[in-house]
């Protein structure tokens, strides 16, 4: 057995592709019309097909859950946060560190879905190493291994 992806279920699937096309820039891999999954392996469902494979049963789909997210890295997150606010979106919070240093951003999809975008952890590492930190001190600052850090501050 494999795991395959997360698939999520919304209202307005050609909304939803639009927003994860234009706004996330994802590549649409293949659009059955009431599911379309994207490469990078997480899809979307239509909630009214989606029902009718739970067996008929009036199962009860919630918008704004806050009990799962779609985890997103980029190597411009400042950029990334300001994209997303001229689309629009509506913010979980805001540009904001987490403890070991990645700066994320989390956000509702137009389902209710939170999407995080964090800066990929070796951004974290350079950015650190640009700030003048020593090696030892991004290791303890960003609980990243030492041979990582290493590596990433090497192929700068």
């Amino acid at each position: 057995m494999r795991f395959v992806c997360p698939l999520i279920v919304v209202d307005d699937i050609a909304r939803s592709r639009k927003f994860y096309e234009e706004v996330l820039w994802q590549e649409v891999e293949f659009d059955f019309g009431q599911d379309v999954s994207f490469k990078g392996s997480f899809a979307i469902h239509l909630k009214d097909h989606y029902k009718t494979l739970l067996g008929g049963q009036d199962h009860e789909i919630l918008h704004r859950a806050n009990n799962m997210e779609l985890y997103f890295e980029t190597e411009d997150v400042a950029g990334d946060c300001e994209r997303l606010k001229l689309a629009n979106v509506d913010f979980v919070h805001e540009l904001m560190e987490q403890p070991w240093g990645q700066r994320v951003v989390r956000f509702y999809d137009p389902d209710g879905h939170i999407v995080e975008i964090g800066e990929t952890m070796q951004a974290v590492v350079l950015r650190f190493h640009k700030e003048g930190y020593s090696i030892e001190e991004i290791c303890q600052k960003s609980s990243m291994p030492k041979e990582f850090v290493d590596m990433v501050v090497k192929d700068k």
